[in-house]
C-alpha cells in the first residue's frame, strides 16, 4: 500500500497512515530470534518517503531485520542553528488477540478510534511524523532549522538494538542535532479548577527515571525436601523479594515534578505542595494519570519474576528473582544503599539492564514553540513539565549531548484512562486527538 505524492496534507492522510502502521506486526518480545517486523515496517515508512522525493537511509542495527530509517529536511543554507531529531519507534509490545476485542493489528477505525497495538505506544507519533514529513516534502517547506527524522527499532527492549547500537556505533547520523522531541509527552491533562471551569494542561515530559533491572540470586545448600533445613535458597530470595516489594522509599521532590505540581496547585487549589501532609492521597485527585505522577515521587523496586527449583520434593541449591526499579535523578547511589540493606544474608545482586535517568529544564526557544503550538490550536491550553516514571529512547540521545523532550501532542477526552492504554488490552487513540495533534505539530516544527 502507498499513498499518492498529491496527497493535499498530513491531516489527510494521518489516520490511514498510523493505521497501516498498527498493521504491520512488529512484535518485541525482547528476544531478537523472536522479534518480528520491524524490518519490513522500517522499508515500508523509507519508500513512502522515497515517493514525495526524499533520500533516506536504512541501517540496521547490530543485528539482522532491525531496521530503522533516517530522513533529512534541510533549514536554511544559512542557518547556524543545530539540527532538531524527530524520533519514533515502530516496535510494540507483545499483544495476546483472544484478549482484545478487536484484532491487535487490524489498525480498526472505528467510534471514533484507531485501534491496535502501538496506537499509543507509538505508532501515532510514527504516523504524525511521517505525515508531516511527506507533507513538507511536497509543499517545497524550509522548516527553520534542519529536521532529521528518525523511525527505529527495539524501543521496547531498551534500545540495545536500535537507539543505544545507533548512538554508539553510528553516531554521524546524529550528526549536527542539539535537540530532540520523541514520546510521551504533549497529551493532555483535564483539570478541574476552583470556578467550577476546566483546563486542558498538556505535560511536556522533562525528565525520565532511571531502569535498572536487578536479579537477586540466593545459594544455599540442596537437599530432601522432607528434611529440616536452616538454609533455604528459595526462602532466602522469597524474603528478601517480599521486603523489597513492600519497602516505601522516600519522597524526593525532583525539578520537573515541583513544576508539575506547581502548575497543577494554581489550576485546581489542590495542596500539592512538597510538604503538604497527604500528598500521595490529594495526587488521585487527578484520576487516571496519578499512577505515572505518583510513581515520580520517589524511586521504586517491583518484583516482577521468580524462578526456582525443579522437582517438588527437592530443595534446590539456587533461587533467583528479577526487580524492575526506576530510580529518580541523582539518586542512584542512595537507592542501591537502601537496596543492600533489604537483602538478605545469602543473596546478592546485579544488574541485568542499567539506563540513567534524563532530566532537563523547561525553558527555552523549544519550549516556547510547545506552548504557541499548543495555545495557537487550544487556547484554553498550557504546556508544563511533568517527569515520565519509564523510559524512552532519549536515554540513548543524551548520551551525545542532545537536549530531549516528550513531545507528541493529543488533546484527549476527560474520561479517557490514557495512561492505561500503554501496553495495555484494546490499545487505541481517538481520531480527533491525532488529527488535532498533527495541526499542533505542524505548527511547532514550522516555529521551532
Amino acid at each position: 500500500m502507498t499513498f499518492q505524492p498529491e496527497a493535499p496534507n498530513a491531516v489527510d492522510e494521518v489516520v490511514d497512515i498510523v493505521s497501516r502502521l498498527i498493521r504491520f506486526d512488529t512484535t518485541n518480545t525482547g528476544e531478537p530470534e523472536t522479534t518480528k517486523g520491524e524490518e519490513q515496517c522500517a522499508r515500508w515508512v523509507a519508500q513512502v518517503l522515497e515517493e514525495v522525493g526524499y533520500t533516506t537511509q536504512y541501517v540496521e542495527s547490530g543485528r539482522p531485520g532491525r531496521g530503522n530509517v533516517f530522513a533529512r529536511l534541510a533549514g536554511p543554507p544559512d542557518s547556524d542553528r543545530g539540527a532538531l531529531l524527530v524520533h519514533s519507534h515502530l516496535d510494540v509490545v507483545p499483544a495476546e488477540p483472544s484478549d482484545w476485542s478487536v484484532h491487535p493489528f487490524s489498525g480498526s477505525v472505528s467510534d471514533g478510534y484507531i485501534w491496535g497495538r502501538g496506537a499509543v505506544d507509538m505508532k501515532d507519533m510514527v504516523g504524525m511524523a511521517l505525515a508531516l514529513a511527506r507533507q513538507f516534502r511536497r509543499d517545497g517547506t524550509v522548516p527553520p532549522r534542519e529536521l532529521v527524522f528518525a523511525f527505529l527499532a527495539d524501543e521496547e527492549a531498551g534500545g540495545t538494538w536500535g537507539s543505544h547500537w545507533l548512538v554508539e556505533n553510528r553516531p554521524d547520523l546524529f550528526e549536527g542535532v542539539t535537540e530532540a522531541v520523541g514520546e510521551v509527552g504533549g497529551f493532555s491533562l483535564t483539570v478541574d479548577r476552583p470556578d467550577g471551569e476546566q483546563r486542558r494542561l498538556y505535560l511536556v515530559e522533562t525528565a525520565e527515571k532511571g531502569l535498572s533491572w536487578m536479579r537477586l540470586t540466593a545459594n544455599a545448600s540442596a537437599g530432601h525436601g522432607s528434611f529440616l533445613h536452616e538454609d533455604n535458597a528459595v526462602t532466602e530470595v522469597a524474603e528478601t523479594v517480599a521486603r523489597i516489594g513492600r519497602h516505601t522509599f522516600p519522597l524526593v521532590m525532583t525539578e520537573s515534578v515541583g513544576e508539575f505540581l506547581a502548575a497543577v496547585s494554581d489550576e485546581t487549589g489542590l495542596d500539592l505542595r512538597p510538604d503538604a501532609p497527604d500528598l500521595d492521597t490529594t495526587l488521585f485527585k487527578l484520576g487516571n494519570l496519578a499512577r505515572i505522577i505518583g510513581a515520580t515521587l520517589r524511586d521504586t523496586a517491583n518484583p516482577t519474576m521468580l524462578e526456582a527449583g525443579y522437582k517438588a520434593n527437592v530443595i534446590p541449591q539456587k533461587a533467583e528473582a528479577v526487580i524492575d526499579c526506576r530510580v529518580l535523578p541523582g539518586r542512584q547511589a542512595e537507592f542501591e544503599k537502601e537496596i543492600d540493606e533489604l537483602l538478605g544474608p545469602n543473596v546478592t545482586r546485579e544488574w541485568i539492564t542499567h539506563l540513567d535517568s534524563y532530566e532537563t529544564t523547561f525553558d527555552g526557544h523549544l519550549v516556547d514553540a510547545m506552548n504557541d503550538a499548543i495555545l495557537a490550536h487550544d487556547p484554553q491550553g498550557k504546556a508544563v513539565p511533568y517527569m515520565l516514571s519509564g523510559g524512552t529512547d532519549a536515554k540513548a540521545f543524551a548520551k551525545l549531548g542532545i537536549r530531549c523532550f516528550g513531545f507528541a501532542p493529543l488533546q484527549l477526552p476527560p474520561d479517557l484512562d490514557f495512561a492505561a492504554l500503554f501496553h495495555g488490552v484494546d490499545e487505541r487513540v481517538p481520531v480527533d486527538a491525532v488529527v488535532f495533534g498533527t495541526k499542533v505539530f505542524e505548527h511547532f516544527l514550522l516555529h521551532s
